[in-house]
């Protein structure tokens, strides 16, 4: 891994192909494809403060697959996770970069994926609790999602 990827806001490498930050810059972009990820996938909103406008234009003019999934910072839904889970599933033989704004909403997203994909609980929160301690509105979000998937 390039010491470059470490500079990116908020940067965890979570796997061999997974890894996930804060909003990184066009530069950054063209570091990340050197790294061999493949798509990048955004769960900020377009209008977030530190947004890239043409961010599409930019990961596609790098060669790499763009999905956008905006999250609303104050209303996480389980529809964005059920759409999070799904490019993640049909992706999983693909380097992934999961950004957001601040990597706050991503490392909740992952952290609820990784333990549909059987990740232990406390290995998984290792890399939430890296980013952040979740806030009341997220903590809410992420018990719903863990009672839908795992106490139907």
């Amino acid at each position: 891994m390039s010491q470059k990827l470490e500079e990116i806001y908020n940067f965890v490498e979570i796997s061999d192909i997974l890894a996930t930050s804060g909003q990184p810059t066009p530069e950054e972009f063209s570091e990340i494809k050197n790294n061999g990820y493949e798509i990048i996938i955004n769960l900020a909103l377009a209008n977030s403060s530190n947004a890239l406008p043409n961010e599409r234009e930019i990961i596609e003019s790098c060669g790499m697959e763009y999905v956008h999934i905006p999250v609303v910072w104050e209303n996480p839904t389980r529809e964005n996770f059920s759409e999070f889970r799904n490019i993640m599933e049909v992706n999983a033989d693909k380097k992934m970069f999961v950004h957001c704004a601040a990597n706050k909403r991503v490392s909740a997203f992952v952290y609820l994926y990784r333990l549909c994909e059987g990740v232990r609980e406390e290995i998984a929160k290792v890399d939430l609790d890296k980013v952040w301690t979740p806030n009341p509105i997220w903590q809410n979000f992420i018990d719903k999602v863990v009672n839908d998937y795992f106490n139907d």
